[in-house]
């Protein structure tokens, strides 16, 4: 009589847990760190801003657009008249519009844009510590959140932080660099970003099919339209003309890397250690990205750098230290919906 075959070895929950707060983090970290390199001229960067955001819609649309297709078919089998957009999009024509905008086409376009113009070290400052400013405020006006004082305090810290880097930057605006420029796209690009997290807040959307609806908005309004304007030369662009293996690095990256498994593994996290840990987890980013950007990229760290980087970290942890003492658990995750996607 053959001897049943012993079944594999699950993972624990929390080793599970576990890998998912580190494949986030270096993710997150990592997206500062390669879009400043291959998005800056200076440093050899083959691609436009413009061109990076395509590879990033590009290659996460590879993905989500089948996935999308498949939600939607299998929804209609089973009888849910749920909304779809273009049997693409498992959300419908409004919403899908609403937070692919923010959270998709425009979010890449002023991120990438920024990396063309100021350091690593600035991003990593500016754009984790702006998101919890604006998804505060933007809450508070849109969602009616209140904001306690324990909040408010971290906001303090943070909006300290972001006018140390950003602030000197812009008072340097007149000696003729372009760094404030790229500060000012850094936290445009940290409000659109809250601006999608706000309306995922709003409408209860699910995670994975709020990343579907995201990429096909920006595969569907932007692909089709820059491809044009690129093979006419009607802007400037080296998405078709750049080493075939620079375009699949960025869109395997930017695309599968930043998008889909960022998302997947940002959503597990939630799942083990809560909206509030997994919120403290990602605090290291700033920290992570800052320390790569002097030691692999040689940026200098001067003090008000420092200062900020110290100031935001503080102050986002202060904040969701705030919102776990606030009240319970179910509170606190209301407070803080997850929002992944670097």
């Amino acid at each position: 009589m053959p001897t049943p075959s012993a079944s594999p070895p699950r993972l624990s929950p929390r080793t599970i847990g576990m890998a998912a707060a580190v494949i986030t983090v270096l993710i997150w970290t990592s997206f500062i760190l390669i879009a400043r390199a291959s998005a800056d001229p200076a440093r050899g960067g083959l691609l436009t801003p413009l061109d990076m955001a395509y590879c990033r819609i590009v290659g996460a649309a590879l993905l989500l657009l089948p996935w999308g297709a498949y939600l939607v078919q299998r929804d209609r089998a089973d009888g849910m008249a749920g909304a779809s957009w273009l049997g693409l999009s498992p959300l419908s024509l409004r919403v899908t519009v609403s937070v692919g905008f923010f959270g998709g086409l425009l979010y890449a376009m002023l991120a990438y844009s920024g990396f063309a113009h100021a350091p690593a070290l600035h991003a990593s400052v500016l754009m984790p510590g702006s998101l919890p400013l604006w998804t505060a405020l933007l809450a508070t006006w849109l969602l009616r959140d209140h904001i306690s004082p324990g909040r408010a305090v971290g906001l303090g810290l943070i909006v300290l932080g972001d006018l140390l880097v950003g602030g000197l930057s812009l008072l340097r605006a007149f000696d003729g660099g372009q760094v404030w420029l790229g500060d000012l796209l850094f936290m445009s690009a940290a409000l659109c970003w809250a601006t999608y997290s706000v309306l995922a807040r709003h409408h209860r959307l699910d995670a994975v099919r709020a990343t579907i609806a995201v990429t096909t908005f920006a595969a569907v309004s932007y692909v089709p339209l820059y491809s044009v304007l690129a093979l006419t030369g009607a802007v400037q662009s080296h998405v078709f003309t750049a080493p075939f293996k620079e375009v699949l690095f960025q869109m395997l990256f930017q695309g599968w890397g930043s998008v889909v498994i960022s998302g997947i593994t940002f959503t597990q996290m939630i799942r083990y250690f809560g909206p509030v840990r997994s919120t403290m987890i990602t605090a290291l980013v700033p920290g992570l990205s800052a320390i790569g950007a002097v030691l692999w990229l040689g940026e200098p760290l001067h003090w008000n750098l420092v200062a900020g980087l110290v100031l935001v970290t503080t102050g986002i942890l202060f904040g969701v230290r705030a919102v776990s003492l606030a009240g319970s658990p179910c509170k606190a995750a209301r407070k803080l919906q997850p929002s992944a996607g670097h």
